[in-house]
């Protein structure tokens, strides 16, 4: 157990719960929720980096550490625990409403509490990390609004509930030390936790309870529980017992919601505590600042409608002023994003900023020649001064160029190469490294493009530069997988974004008769940048490699890999302009 000083805070049935407070009453006041089987030793390595900063309190939950625990399982019910969780708040700060960090079964608990209009006035905000509340994941299970493939996955991580609920295994796995050899393993996926835990039987044994009188009511008829306590939900990327959906969906019933991911494993925060304590510290502040605002009437309906996976977090984006960088733009917005929209055309990119701050507030736009690296290093400073490293970054920003690739003009060549290769390499470099100091978590997307692996007659100089996007993507993926930033390439087909009429176009007869019929072709797929946006925003909830979008995008992929001859005769056709 934990050598800190503690005290003893009496509950409403006459348990004693061990409370230890570290630091000066005088600054913001945080209290910790330990989950199981811990206690409150889990919280020694966040307590020592936010001290600086913090008045912070970690209490043995009922039947944990040092408190004690009740005879009857009625004891550790949910309603019990928000209880004991008030008690500690008012003992601990009695004039002053504190701010909540809960892990596992403390956010279950914890969830249940600030969802009580009985207490939600103590609470200042709630940090929640790798637990749900179990009313929101009720509702999540039954509906399915994040797919069936995310509960399947889900039920086959919960597996272990089942195994808590029979009567008498479970006891016999702690006490023949099994279950602790099974739990060290888990303990291990996701790089760690190195730091030994600190537990005693009496942590394992105790805490089945939380399973066999909670679990079965909760998700057999699951209430709706909303809250106007602000949180944000703190997901690691490598999470043996959570989707992360699960934890984003809860911006359905959440005034004030933020989602964020970090490297790492269930108990991470053990032995790297740092993005834990950078998510915090930015949120108190933010709270206690009075700039924290929550969502209007609109952006609510909006954010319910589509799950919280991207509140209050931040996105990049360049090529933002028109077309697909636009519409995403637009779309991230809406699912409660705070963009930075970034174009070499700075009124068009503030057009975008403005629009964007309309659905959700916090947007700013930045004039910047992606082509200069230089330029894109100070945006990605001026990104981390204003808003911290940014959770995605969409390297969107292209030209278009046409004509037999023999007869282009070699500035036309050197451009496309430089916006569309270039510019996706300088995003890459100036943005990954922060994403991987801030803890990882983050995502990165490249635009490439369906003629990436589409050959054609007309498009040589257009498909190389979309070819060595993918080509970047995919060896950055795997540079990156165990630094906890995944990139995605997407492909767009014939999307009506209007680049045809700034494309450069060589050896294709009449320009402007050649523009219009290409124009013409893509006016008659009919798929608008709105319908792009909305396909790519939900795609990335998976992380996906690659992001076809069209259907011809999807049938060229197939095709480049069961057929490539099929491909190189169709490259020898040229497009009817």
């Amino acid at each position: 157990m934990s050598t800190r000083p503690h005290r003893y805070v009496s509950t409403s049935d006459g348990q004693h719960l061990a409370v230890h407070t570290h630091g000066s009453p005088d600054r913001p006041t945080l209290v910790l929720v330990h989950g199981y089987p811990d206690n409150s030793t889990v919280w020694d390595a966040l307590i020592d980096a936010l001290l600086p900063d913090f008045h912070v309190v970690a209490y043995d939950v009922r039947g944990a550490g040092r408190s004690t625990a009740p005879d009857d399982r009625s004891g550790y019910l949910v309603d019990r625990l928000a209880d004991d969780l008030r008690a500690v708040v008012d003992a601990v700060s009695p004039d002053r409403p504190v701010h909540l960090v809960a892990h596992d079964w403390g956010s279950i608990q914890t969830w249940h509490a600030v969802t009580e209009p009985e207490h939600t006035h103590r609470f200042a905000s709630f940090t929640s990390i790798s637990g749900p509340d179990l009313d929101h994941a009720g509702h999540w299970l039954r509906k399915a609004p994040d797919g069936v493939r995310n509960v399947l996955r889900q039920m086959v991580r919960s597996g272990y509930i089942g195994f808590f609920s029979l009567p008498g295994l479970p006891e016999a796995a702690w006490l023949s030390g099994i279950g602790g050899l099974a739990l060290a393993g888990l303990e291990r996926v996701g790089g760690g936790p190195r730091v030994p835990a600190r537990r005693s039987t009496r942590d394992h044994l105790n805490g089945l309870a939380l399973y066999r009188v909670n679990m079965p009511r909760r998700f057999a008829r699951p209430v709706e529980r909303r809250t106007t306590v602000p949180v944000q939900a703190l997901a690691p990327t490598h999470d043996a017992f959570m989707v992360e959906q699960v934890q984003s969906n809860a911006g359905r019933w959440v005034e004030d919601f933020r989602f964020h991911r970090f490297q790492g494993g269930h108990w991470s925060l053990r032995s790297n505590p740092a993005p834990v304590a950078r998510r915090v510290r930015a949120f108190v502040e933010e709270i206690e600042s009075g700039t924290s605002r929550p969502k209007t009437e609109p952006a609510l309906r909006r954010t319910r409608r589509h799950g919280g996976a991207f509140a209050g977090q931040v996105a990049v984006i360049t090529g933002a002023g028109s077309g697909i960088g636009r519409c995403l733009s637009f779309e991230l917005a809406e699912r409660g994003a705070r963009i930075v929209a970034v174009d070499i055309d700075g009124p068009s990119a503030e057009r975008t900023a403005e629009l964007c701050a309309m659905i959700t507030p916090g947007a700013a736009a930045r004039r910047v020649d992606v082509t200069d690296a230089d330029a894109v290093r100070g945006l990605a400073a001026w990104v981390d001064d204003e808003y911290g490293a940014p959770d995605l970054v969409v390297n969107n920003a292209g030209i278009g160029v046409a004509g037999p690739f023999l007869e282009a003009a070699t500035e036309d060549i050197e451009r496309v190469v430089d916006v569309n290769l270039w510019g996706v390499i300088n995003g890459c470099r100036a943005f990954a490294p922060m994403m991987i100091e801030a803890g990882g978590g983050g995502r990165i997307v490249n635009t490439a493009s369906a003629a990436s692996y589409l050959p054609s007659r007309l498009y040589g100089a257009y498909s190389a530069t979309k070819a060595a996007v993918l080509a970047l993507s995919r060896s950055l993926r795997g540079e990156l997988a165990g630094r906890g930033v995944t990139v995605t390439a997407v492909c767009p087909g014939l999307i009506d974004t209007g680049i045809i009429s700034n494309a450069r176009l060589s050896g294709m007869g009449e320009i402007g008769h050649a523009k219009e019929r290409l124009n013409r072709l893509y006016r008659l797929r009919g798929y608008t940048p709105e319908k792009a946006a909305a396909r790519i925003a939900g795609a990335l909830d998976s992380d996906p490699e690659l992001v076809p979008v069209t259907a011809e995008a999807h049938v060229g992929l197939a095709l480049s890999r069961l057929s490539p001859a099929a491909l190189r005769a169709y490259a020898r056709l040229a497009p009817p302009v």
